[in-house]
């Protein structure tokens, strides 16, 4: 062939392939979004990375570069199925239009050539969308961890070039990989196989019926028992767990069709009421032919859920692991034999830590042992208590009642012949109606107050392990003591450099006296929680929202695909005298169980583990909006609204393509 004539190809492919792309942009818009919002997503996470900004908020947060490109390579790979998928989709529906490409002449690897650059224009369309569009989200994202950190937020709108050309190695690393498994597959595939191959579908796994009613069997009882071990078994039985859950997913999904006329042969009654015929048997061929794509949605799902779940319980963690310390600014506690320096050592050791701090208010006092656990036993016996200490902790009520006012809280009432506790709010619902007397130092004390003030004592070596016996100073005095406190209020935050020379301090009183000293800061505790939120919580919703905006694209393209079938389907029911408002319920009731099919099973497992694993959680700390229930319910709810925004796109545009819009003769009967 000549020189012009591979010129006039040349041309004609590349006409060819941007009005197949506009084409296909228009076709499999949900995909289109799906794309650019993910184009955006790497784009956002990756200014993350190369942000300065960021980078110079605390030394903690250096490991969110590793821990977002280690989540965008997982990111990637969930893409390439998808765009792998979509591709060899629409291979599948435009077989018959490429087998005409070759009956005109072209050759098998300009087809192949013709198709790859049909997807990569796609792609490149959604790159730059996705640009601009991440460039506002990582304005998003810049404000909320400044917010954590407590620094200010300034928009400017800016590209990275760094962030740019990172999200652009990635699109080609997904558009590459994806695309040569079509490429291959034309460059082989001969006239005759283009041109039947849309008639080809998934094959079902288990064709014979009573196979998969014992498949379906199998898979429930491997549903529930992987469920089990997740939730109650160690690491090892997790791990067979989760192996138990992936095989009980595709069970089930291959298996599920079979259930569908068993039922019907059980009840035949329900078989011909209203469009249950329709519905179901619709259902089951559908799932029939495509069970091991369900099965992977669902499992999509059920990660999704798991991710979402554990980043909203490692936010409510770190946020409540340092509120209940945080009332004040700065700790030291001498445990074990520096309780029993003497106090001038104490206060030369203090005086030397805290000689570039300015502070503002501060007191020093002893935490006591008392002589039972009297009080911790009916604890344990009403909530679950990790316990700390053998016996119950004690506090002088003149130490108190100074703490109390240095904190700005009101006074306490106290008489001489009785105790008070000051516990976590946990602590006082276990304690409601507790009557029983305590012992401390030959007194004989009955119970006054519970108050829940937040009173640092979250650790063992504060003021109590979640709680505290507020007794008169000398039944407190007679009791050994516990580990010595100093607190204080700071004028200012501490800063980075007096954190670490506060470290450094620490770490030589230790070496030169042999003590042990504890050491809170209020400043640095709420930068590590910072810092872990984004490190840990910020990739987990990143996943999370991938993974579904995946499993809802797939799942939207086969039902879209079906708009034809669908309409040929309701146009002979229309001859047969169904009226409009049947035809729209029949086709509700479809979607509605296509959609809910795969996110049932999810429901099921993700659930239980994430409220499982929220209990696991030490006492007191998954509490509020962080407890169990509501963080489950939050992981189901933000699941839920994006899965409706792609059911809602595609039952509209599925709706106009069958039945045509109200008002007009969609189906012509």
């Amino acid at each position: 062939m000549c020189w012009l004539c591979w010129e006039v190809i040349s041309v004609t492919l590349s006409k060819l392939s941007l009005r197949n792309a506009r084409r296909q942009a228009g076709d499999y818009l949900v995909y289109f979004v799906t794309v650019v919002m993910v184009a955006a997503l790497m784009y956002a996470f990756n200014g993350l990375i190369f942000s300065d900004e960021i980078k110079e908020l605390s030394l903690q947060v250096a490991q969110l570069s590793v821990m977002i490109v280690m989540i965008s390579i997982v990111v990637v790979c969930i893409i390439g199925w998808l765009v792998s998928y979509t591709t060899n989709f629409m291979l599948t529906r435009r077989s018959r239009e490429l087998g005409i490409y070759i009956l005109t002449g072209l050759e098998n690897r300009q087809v192949a050539r013709l198709f790859f650059m049909e997807n990569l224009v796609v792609g490149g369309f959604a790159l730059i969308p996705g640009l601009l569009l991440g460039n506002l989200i990582f304005q998003f994202l810049r404000a909320i961890v400044l917010a954590l950190f407590g620094s200010p937020y300034h928009f400017a709108f800016s590209f990275s070039i760094k962030a740019v050309g990172l999200t652009l190695f990635y699109f080609i690393a997904i558009y590459l990989l994806a695309q040569r498994k079509s490429r291959k597959r034309i460059w082989k595939m001969k006239i005759c196989d283009l041109i039947y191959f849309d008639r080809q579908n998934e094959d079902a796994v288990i064709r014979k019926q009573s196979g998969r009613r014992k498949a379906f069997a199998a898979s429930i009882v491997l549903g529930v028992t992987g469920t089990l071990l997740i939730m109650f078994g160690g690491l090892l039985f997790g791990m067979i767990g989760a192996a138990f859950i992936i095989l009980f997913l595709y069970g089930f999904f291959a298996s599920f069709a079979s259930g569908v006329p068993a039922w019907f042969e059980q009840h035949p009654a329900k078989k011909y009421q209203g469009q249950n015929l329709l519905v179901f048997r619709t259902l089951s061929a559908k799932l029939a032919t495509m069970g091991v794509v369900m099965a992977t949605i669902a499992l999509l799902f059920t990660a999704t859920l798991i991710s979402e779940g554990t980043g909203m319980i490692f936010r409510a963690m770190f946020v409540n692991r340092t509120a209940p310390l945080a009332c004040f600014d700065l700790i030291v506690s001498f445990v074990g034999s520096g309780a029993d320096l003497p106090a001038a050592d104490r206060e030369e050791t203090i005086d030397d830590m805290c000689s570039n701090i300015i502070i503002r208010d501060s007191r020093e006092y002893n935490v006591y042992l008392g002589e039972t656990d009297t009080v911790m036993r009916a604890i344990e016996e009403n909530t679950p208590y990790y316990r700390m200490y053998s016996v119950d902790t004690l506090m002088r009520a003149s130490d108190y009642a100074s703490l109390r006012e240095m904190l700005g809280y009101p006074p306490a009432e106290f008489s001489p012949d009785q105790y008070l506790i000051h516990c976590q709010p946990y602590v006082a619902d276990a304690l409601k109606g507790w009557d029983g007397s305590v012992t401390a130092g030959g007194h004989t004390l009955f119970p006054g107050g519970i108050y829940t003030e937040v009173f640092a004592q979250h650790y063992w070596n504060v003021n109590g392990r979640d709680y505290i016996l507020i007794v008169p100073d000398e039944a407190a005095e007679a009791c050994p003591v516990s580990h010595h406190m100093y607190v204080a209020k700071t004028a200012e935050p501490v800063s980075e450099a007096q954190q670490q020379e506060l470290e450094r301090m620490r770490e030589r009183v230790e070496e030169n006296s042999g003590v042990d000293v504890v050491m809170f800061v209020r400043s640095e505790a709420e930068e590590e929680s910072a810092a872990m939120t984004a490190m840990t919580v910020f990739p987990l919703y990143y996943l999370a929202l991938v993974l579904t905006m995946t499993a809802a694209t797939i799942l939207t393209i086969q039902q879209l695909s079906e708009a034809d079938r669908y309409k040929r389907q309701f146009t002979l029911l229309g001859k047969l005298g169904m009226d409009r408002r049947e035809m729209e319920r029949a086709l509700r009731i479809q979607f509605a169980i296509y959609y809910i099919m795969p996110a049932i099973p999810p429901l099921f497992i993700g659930v239980p583990f994430l409220l499982n694993l929220a209990g696991l959680v030490e006492p007191g700390t998954m509490v509020g909006a962080g407890s169990p229930r509501v963080t489950a319910g939050m992981a189901v709810g933000a699941f839920a609204v994006i899965y409706a925004i792609y059911i809602v796109m595609a039952y509209t545009r599925m709706k106009k393509s069958v039945l045509g819009e109200k008002g007009r003769q969609g189906i012509r009967i």
